[in-house]
């Protein structure tokens, strides 16, 4: 069962490890992962799933926020802006963002079953 309080948190938490701590990225993931899965107080299962859906989230989330900059940013040099800029980002981009997706949801899922294995209530 997803505890969504726990998922939010964990979103929130990886874009800020994403956007703000991009050197420290593994680490700060592992943070984030070990974080979710003991707010998430399941066992160890919950806590990897409870860390995946906040790591898919925040992936998608950043992925998100890198076309629009990608976007906007090339509007105002005026190089690949506007319909055709986001185009060119987003095709470009999906490969990335499915590795992404795989590597948050893997490292914050081991680190949130741990957490949810220390925190676990059974």
């Amino acid at each position: 069962m997803t505890k969504w309080s726990a998922v939010i948190v964990g979103f929130i938490l990886a874009v800020i490890v994403k956007t703000f701590f991009a050197n420290y990225e593994f680490l700060g993931l592992l943070m984030v992962g070990f974080i979710v899965g003991a707010l998430a107080k399941e066992g160890i299962f919950g806590g990897i799933w409870n860390a995946a859906v906040a790591g898919a989230f925040g992936t998608i989330v950043c992925a998100i926020i890198f076309v629009i900059m990608a976007t906007f940013g090339g509007a105002l040099i005026g190089l690949f802006g506007g319909l055709i800029g986001f185009t060119v980002s987003g095709i470009s981009t999906i490969f990335i963002v499915i590795g992404n997706l795989i590597y948050y949801a893997i490292v914050m899922g081991i680190a949130g079953g741990v957490g949810g294995a220390i925190t676990s209530r059974n």
